[in-house]
């Protein structure tokens, strides 16, 4: 596929302009935005059609990726494994986990409405597919919706969420004794191996607040929300059964892993399942990390935010090379994702197009290797000054300078 041609206002790996320069940009383009009625006419219209079949035929598709794969490995010895055998089931996990991550955002398309026009069919091919990979469906729904509905917001937003320089202390703590490089691997890997599971059981970078049913308060120090309990107060009561149903969903499939386990051995199962998954949360977690983080992307108080700078200026489309084929371009097309959630992937390039013609500057996108933008993410975003404003990501070896000021 060729690459999507970057416009004049686009992100490069050296960027001509400074942060300081960018970050005076992004704030000149808030006042040129166009508005929603007016992005929305200028994508075609067959691009908000959603044909069951033809999702269901990607579903296929990557089901007979994940079943080849799984095949080959089953015939990799699991016991007394010699150096190939090791590295094939490595190469294995990566492959497996990469192919897993397909169906995962098939589901997720499902929790959009994306999948079909029925809503109920939606939700059934979703629930399946999510469970299968550890994700409490309507749970997760809920408060992916949220993240849409309110993207890159400083006290509602949901996942990445930035720190504050007060809740970043005890990270500079760490910084201060390993330095600049080593911290930023452990940014990487708490993301990648931690971030999922820490934001399921914990709501770890989640919401500031609770929501409306709660009064719009600063979630109270000690309180837990979970997506798992049916009264989570991440959840309004309207939710506690579509909850307690994924949690049900989950205890079922853990229970049903068990019993696979129990014949074919739990090690077998760990390499040919738990470690793959391993690295489907790695993906995810990757993909909703870089399409909102960057030096020079604002997130917003509530007195400067609205769903339009949140949708259309604090997302950026990155390209991810053959991992595009296998994730459904989810990180290539991720802006024409948040201003239009209901566009099925295999339109969203189309979609893409129209809307980054209309944009102009204003699209953001980064053409560098995902690796290379991984790792320059996380060198330098590490905390912001408060939730007022307009916020920027600032390093954490600035933290020490902005505390002498």
């Amino acid at each position: 596929r060729t690459p999507l041609p970057l416009p004049p206002g686009s992100m490069t790996p050296k960027p001509s302009k400074s942060i300081a320069e960018l970050r005076n940009q992004a704030v000149e383009f808030e006042k040129k935005l166009p508005s929603l009625q007016e992005l929305k006419e200028c994508v075609p219209k067959h691009c908000f059609e959603r044909n069951p079949l033809t999702s269901f035929s990607y579903v296929l598709r990557d089901g007979a990726v994940i079943a080849a794969l799984g095949l080959a490995a089953w015939q990799l010895p699991f016991e007394n494994m010699p150096i190939w055998a090791a590295l094939a089931w490595a190469a294995y996990a990566f492959w497996q986990g990469t192919a897993l991550t397909g169906w995962w955002v098939i589901a997720h398309e499902c929790g959009h409405g994306a999948f079909s026009p029925s809503q109920t069919l939606n939700d059934v091919v979703g629930f399946v597919l999510h469970t299968m990979l550890y994700v409490p469906y309507f749970s997760w729904q809920y408060s992916h919706a949220k993240h849409h509905s309110k993207t890159n917001h400083m006290l509602d937003g949901e996942t990445h969420v930035p720190s504050t320089k007060k809740g970043f202390k005890a990270f500079k703590k760490v910084h201060d004794v390993i330095g600049d490089d080593a911290f930023a691997v452990l940014q990487v890997v708490l993301h990648l191996l931690l971030g999922w599971p820490m934001y399921l059981l914990f709501n770890t970078t989640g919401s500031r607040r609770l929501n409306k049913e709660f009064g719009n308060k600063r979630i109270p120090k000690g309180e837990v929300l979970d997506h798992f309990r049916p009264n989570s107060k991440l959840f309004p009561s309207s939710w506690r059964l579509r909850v307690f149903l994924s949690t049900a969903g989950i205890i079922f499939w853990t229970a049903f892993l068990g019993v696979v386990g129990s014949k074919i051995g739990f090690w077998r199962l760990t390499l040919l399942y738990f470690f793959p998954y391993l690295v489907t949360n790695g993906w995810l977690v990757l993909y909703t990390w870089l399409q909102h983080t960057e030096e020079s992307i604002p997130h917003w108080g509530e007195s400067e935010w609205t769903w339009i700078k949140g949708a259309a200026l604090g997302t950026i489309d990155r390209e991810y090379g053959i991992f595009d084929w296998f994730h459904h371009d989810i990180g290539s097309t991720h802006v024409c994702h948040h201003v239009f959630s209901k566009i099925p992937h295999y339109h969203a390039h189309e979609a893409t197009r129209a809307l980054k013609k209309r944009l102009g500057p204003l699209y953001n996108h980064c053409d560098e290797f995902w690796v290379q933008s991984m790792w320059r993410v996380a060198k330098p975003c590490h905390y912001v000054d408060g939730v007022a404003g307009k916020q920027f990501y600032e390093p954490a070896s600035a933290f020490k300078a902005a505390k002498k000021n």
